[in-house]
């Protein structure tokens, strides 16, 4: 939208009309430009919103529903989208030969895969024994911070994190929330005093392992 008189594409919108059509959406709009003043009219014409199918994962539980896109609304994996059950993100885009994309229009797409962002984070602890791992699953608050060079407790161990894995990357400095958090690596230190205690946010945890 640009305006008639200057070309600036700077406007404000003064009334914003919206026209209920069979299969299309449609917009009348009337604006002030934001350079000279002039005051025009805009037309915008759009396919209405349609059901698309959505998975959203809730770690071990799947949920199949609908959600109501634009079809020509680009989408990517990473982005967030407000569902029946909540927020959502993106993981992946599935095409209907179930080739998984990046990033596709909504027509284009089959199934939306997501995971829900209304849930604990979930995340791993591994406690490096010299030659064996005690493996924990922790679920936090999906804001709660965790810092390399740490001090953890974690059921009956006192650890420092040397590793952070995330869903992009392994970072050995720095921190990361749990929200993006896959697993954290830690090894036993020799002192009792810690930063925070781990052990009551464990779900589960696996037997020593070589």
């Amino acid at each position: 939208m640009v305006c008639p008189v200057c070309g600036s594409d700077d406007a404000i919108v003064l009334k914003n009309k919206l026209i209920d059509a069979k299969s299309k959406e449609i917009r009348e709009l009337l604006l002030k430009c934001g350079e000279c003043g002039s005051v025009y009219k805009e037309r915008l014409t759009q396919d209405k919103p349609k059901p698309f199918r959505l998975i959203i994962s809730e770690h071990e539980d799947t949920h199949k529903v609908s959600i109501d896109l634009y079809p020509d609304e680009e989408l990517r994996v990473g982005d967030f989208l407000m569902s029946e059950l909540g927020e959502v993100k993106i993981t992946s885009l599935e095409l209907p030969d179930e080739k998984r994309v990046q990033k596709a229009i909504a027509s284009e797409v089959k199934t939306i895969w997501a995971s829900s962002e209304e849930i604990p984070a979930r995340f791993g602890v591994s406690i490096d024994l010299h030659g064996k791992v005690a493996s924990f699953k922790c679920e936090t608050d999906r804001d709660f911070k965790i810092a390399v060079d740490d001090i953890i407790k974690i059921d009956k161990y006192v650890a420092r994190v040397h590793v952070i894995k995330t869903e992009e990357r392994k970072t050995t400095k720095g921190y990361a929330k749990a929200r993006v958090i896959k697993r954290v690596y830690a090894k036993p230190v020799k002192f009792n005093h810690f930063d925070y205690d781990l052990s009551k946010f464990i779900v589960s945890f696996k037997p020593l392992n070589k």
